[in-house]
């Protein structure tokens, strides 16, 4: 199977012909969705979900189906049947990938805001440990087992303690940094130290545009 990283946190899975995108936002290279079978949006903040960038996605394949909570497939309703609601505990196949939707509200930053729903989803990949986790903005632990975990690295609602104890609650093989694009370059070293030191998991950063593959 092979990871894609995109700015921010947007990720394309691909395996076996099948393709899947996890949260193309307005900071997602164009190139993210190009052929993709299928959507998953974690929630409606813009750097997880670019309306304009989706909707001509779906208008170049009909095909193309977007998975999201109620109240963001509301915000596609141009879109018609190509959005599909899913709700916590959901489970469904989205790009030929078995997907469980997870969690619920976005993260707090302050005074009971956003205060908007947050799905996360666990793909299956077909690798051995568990799925792969995506979270979105929250720190949500899953029942079931993770063996890939996108841990977001920064964000105005969580601070480093938080992220490297949630890694450790999930408990995967390795974790790699999403919502990262307000890591400035000199500090992401210092992020990705305390990863490396405290996580107790294989971590690293990958490159946007670059890739990882694994089993």
């Amino acid at each position: 199977m092979r990871m894609i990283k995109y700015t921010h946190s947007c990720v394309r899975l691909e395996a076996d012909g099948r393709s899947l995108v996890i949260d193309p936002g307005t900071w997602t290279e164009a190139e993210a969705l190009d052929s993709v079978d299928h959507v998953l949006v974690t929630h409606e903040h813009p750097d997880h979900l670019d309306v304009e960038r989706v909707s001509a996605a779906v208008a170049g394949n009909p095909a193309l189906r977007v998975y999201a909570h109620a109240d963001v497939a509301a915000k596609l309703k141009d879109l018609g049947p190509a959005v599909v609601p899913v709700a916590s505990g959901d489970e469904f196949e989205a790009g030929g990938f078995p997907v469980r939707a997870v969690g619920r509200d976005h993260a707090e930053i302050y005074q009971g805001l956003p205060g908007i729903p947050n799905l996360g989803f666990v793909v299956d990949v077909g690798g051995a440990g568990g799925g792969l986790y995506h979270p979105g903005d929250a720190f949500f632990v899953p029942d079931l087992p993770v063996a890939t975990l996108l841990v977001p690295s920064s964000a105005p609602w969580l601070k480093i303690s938080e992220a490297l104890d949630f890694v450790r609650a999930v408990k995967p093989r390795r974790a790699y940094s999403i919502h990262d694009a307000i890591v400035s370059e000199r500090g992401a070293p210092i992020v990705d130290r305390w990863f490396e030191q405290k996580a107790e998991t294989e971590y690293a950063r990958i490159t946007p545009g670059q890739s990882v593959t694994f089993d």
